[in-house]
């Protein structure tokens, strides 16, 4: 799963309770109009957006939730408001200025069945179990990449995105993301970064015995040659350089909804030295 996560680093979260079609916000009850011109807008200052809904049965409401997560390293931060009017939305600033601070992590769950059956088959559950645990600061999304990781779980502002989560670890996934640790066997990445740069990230935990989230940072990520990716990083065991192969990889079954041949790219660390 290392390297999966997606590029983006900025999120806009609107939620839209009930059914979503594939291209999610606007194949739903929202009017698609706007939100053509809602994802236009957050795409043009490089935010990824995405429909988020309540797990379970939504009761209606006249407000609805907005929010805006920057989970750049160093600057994460998550921003809520509320809006009545789907309008509302084309005059809401993007530069972090608008709602209040959410302090306690929040956890998006993949569940768009119209996507890949895969993620609502697998999402909703682990969505349900961690409102179970952490009740109301969890949503399901629509998608997040990787329906054969699913299900899928976003924790932000932190942006570590996980995969293949069962419902019987969320308490475990939950409390880590509190204490602002890693779950390192469940981990796909960190969204924002280059994949290879992902994978550096995970490794070196793993083979510094490190834990909290603040504990790698990425100083640089040389593009691929031959195969090859570079990456420096500062640990909070010192500077390390790791190198990360990257090889094509053909798979059957690679979703749900594609359940022929498929190629994906693998990302597999192979030496972490020094400096």
């Amino acid at each position: 799963m290392l390297g999966t996560a997606f590029p983006a680093d900025r999120l806009l979260l609107v939620e839209q309770p009930g059914p979503w079609g594939r291209p999610g916000l606007r194949a739903s009850r929202f009017p698609a109009d706007v939100a053509a011109a809602v994802e236009r807008r957050a795409l043009a200052a490089g935010i990824r957006p995405q429909a988020i809904r309540r797990p379970g049965r939504t009761a209606s409401s006249t407000r609805r939730v907005w929010a805006l997560a920057r989970c750049r390293d160093g600057v994460e931060q998550l921003r809520v408001g509320t809006w009545q009017r789907p309008e509302e939305l084309l005059d809401l600033p993007l530069d972090g200025s608008a709602g209040r601070v959410e302090d306690e992590p929040w956890f998006l769950v993949c569940a768009h069945g119209k996507h890949d059956p895969c993620c609502a088959l697998r999402g909703r559950g682990v969505a349900a179990a961690l409102e179970s645990v952490r009740p109301g600061r969890v949503w399901e999304t629509s998608h997040v990449g990787g329906d054969r990781f699913a299900a899928n779980v976003l924790v932000l502002a932190s942006g570590l995105l996980y995969g293949r989560v069962p419902a019987g670890g969320v308490a475990e996934l939950a409390d880590a993301a509190d204490a602002g640790r890693v779950v390192l066997p469940l981990l796909r990445g960190r969204i924002g970064l280059p994949p290879a740069a992902q994978a550096a990230v995970a490794f070196a935990y793993g083979r510094l015995g490190l834990t909290s989230v603040g504990d790698v940072h990425v100083l640089s990520c040389s593009p691929v040659v031959d195969g090859i990716a570079t990456v420096r990083m500062r640990t909070a065991r010192g500077d390390v350089t790791a190198r990360v192969s990257v090889e094509r990889v053909v798979g059957e079954r690679l979703t749900c909804a594609a359940p022929g041949p498929g190629a994906f790219l693998r990302y597999r660390p192979t030496e972490l030295a020094s400096g």
